[in-house]
């Protein structure tokens, strides 16, 4: 069976164009669909001197696999002019309804995922439109109450996950709730079982303050919350290790026993992910009715239609969308699509 996979490439003055027309010059054997302005497109093709041949979208016909060199589109057209490289606040809303569109396509089972672009939040937020990113928009959008951010990086092989996403520094202890923290494990957990076929997970936890607290001397959110939680969902046979210090936890004495991290904040794990593996790895949204996979990398207006972007983790985040969707049909314990 041929699935369809709808691509959103984001802030449209940015290199999200770009990524998705240079995938686009290899065969798939899934259909992919761009949400985008067919002008947009074709103008950056030429732009960075690649082909591309831009075919209606038939919602009525069985997807079959993408053919190098072209790209299947449901056309929406640009508020306002665009230029690469120049960000232009009348586009806001342009990028708004690409990711309404593919929201709602895979909400009536059109689409088994979507694959974003970069987006420029500031852009967003400039234009009026309160956007904190894309994984509190698709959650708001499909009504659940809570999502996970994990990245997957292949190698060397890590996969983290955060407690918060997009909070001020301030804002986040407060955030660290056990009900936060309940939520967020139950889902990881859930999603390592049912997307990659980890019987019992084995999870690692980082504390939130420096060496996890120090027994309380540098924070008690480990001793009055996260302890307790933790204990909690054990006696439930949840393997969980931790709260632990997270400038130690990213070694391979810890990480060769897990199966993930549980990062408490933004900036405890994207650093280190990103200088591993920035321009591979995967953003994976989890806890939502449909498989969502981003680039790991913003919209790097300044080398858009230079022919110079990398689309390394626009082709990962493609080929983990291929993945998951199957996976997620599949039954871990026989491996047949159910």
């Amino acid at each position: 069976m041929t699935d369809r996979i709808l691509l959103t490439p984001g802030e449209p003055a940015g290199i999200g164009p770009d990524i998705v027309i240079q995938i686009a010059q290899q065969h798939w054997p899934v259909e992919l669909v761009v949400i985008a302005d067919p002008d947009l497109l074709l103008e950056r093709a030429k732009l960075i001197n690649l082909p591309i041949r831009l075919l209606d979208y038939q919602a009525d016909n069985a997807p079959s696999p993408q053919q190098a060199g072209t790209l299947t589109i449901i056309p929406i057209k640009l508020h306002a002019s665009t230029q690469a490289g120049l960000l232009n606040p009348a586009n806001a809303a342009y990028v708004l309804q690409t990711l309404k569109t593919a929201a709602t396509l895979c909400e009536q089972k059109k689409a088994v995922a979507v694959v974003t672009g970069p987006v420029h939040k500031g852009v967003m937020n400039q234009a009026g439109i309160l956007f904190s990113g894309h994984t509190e928009f698709f959650a708001e959008h499909s009504l659940v109450e809570r999502t996970v951010m994990l990245f997957v990086v292949n190698n060397p092989p890590l996969r983290v996950a955060l407690a918060t996403t997009h909070l001020p520094l301030a804002d986040v202890s407060k955030a660290i709730t056990k009900e936060r923290l309940k939520t967020t494990l139950s889902i990881l957990s859930q999603s390592l079982k049912d997307y990659f076929h980890v019987s019992t997970p084995r999870i690692l936890i980082c504390g939130l303050n420096p060496h996890a607290g120090e027994g309380g001397y540098l924070g008690r959110e480990e001793i009055e919350i996260m302890t307790p939680l933790l204990d909690e969902l054990r006696a439930t046979g949840m393997q969980l290790i931790g709260p632990l210090p997270a400038d130690t936890l990213f070694t391979p004495k810890y990480l060769d026993q897990a199966d993930a991290v549980l990062a408490m904040y933004h900036d405890q794990a994207l650093p280190l992910v990103k200088y591993i593996s920035f321009g591979h790895a995967v953003n994976v949204t989890l806890g939502l009715p449909f498989v969502r996979t981003s680039v790991d990398h913003g919209t790097a207006v300044d080398m858009a239609g230079t022919g110079g972007a990398d689309a390394g983790s626009m082709k990962e985040a493609v080929q983990m969308a291929c993945t998951l969707s199957m996976r997620g049909r599949a039954s871990p314990q026989t491996g047949e699509v159910v």
